[in-house]
């Protein structure tokens, strides 16, 4: 697959490309702010006792922070849409399968909705693409479309 049309954009109606982009500023400024902390200590945010080893815990961090610096510029929203993807993946696993945490808590301890919430933003921003306000859409222009494609 050439990079160009990894990265074109599909055109939305207007007001798509406006969520699209409340979406992407708003999840990727908290993902940038969660990102921070570990971003800062890459290899050992988890701690001495971290179920992962320093690379993935490396490779979280730089989801996190780079990719919602990505997400808030809407550049290579794939790539960043799929690191993050995976990230959340790995984090509401370790919360239903290792910790057996609850989806919503009423008590205020550790859930993973939140994680399941950023999994779905994630996977939106693959298929639908970050929207016309974006350097993706600047840089490798609107998706060409096929005809017949998107038919069942």
């Amino acid at each position: 697959m050439h990079v160009k049309t990894l990265f074109s954009v599909p055109e939305q109606p207007a007001p798509t490309d406006a969520a699209l982009l409340l979406i992407r500023v708003v999840g990727g400024a908290a993902f940038m702010l969660h990102g921070w902390p570990l971003i800062r200590n890459p290899f050992g945010w988890m701690g001495p006792n971290g179920f992962a080893p320093g690379i993935f815990q490396a490779l979280a961090a730089v989801s996190e922070f780079g990719g919602g610096l990505a997400w808030i510029l809407g550049l290579l929203t794939p790539l960043a849409s799929l690191g993050i993807l995976c990230t959340m993946a790995v984090a509401v696993a370790t919360h239903v399968f290792l910790r057996g945490d609850p989806f919503v808590s009423m008590t205020g301890g550790p859930a993973w909705e939140l994680a399941s919430l950023y999994f779905s933003i994630a996977l939106l921003l693959i298929a639908a693409g970050p929207g016309r306000a974006s350097l993706d859409r600047a840089l490798f222009g609107l998706r060409q479309h096929r005809p017949g494609a998107g038919r069942d």
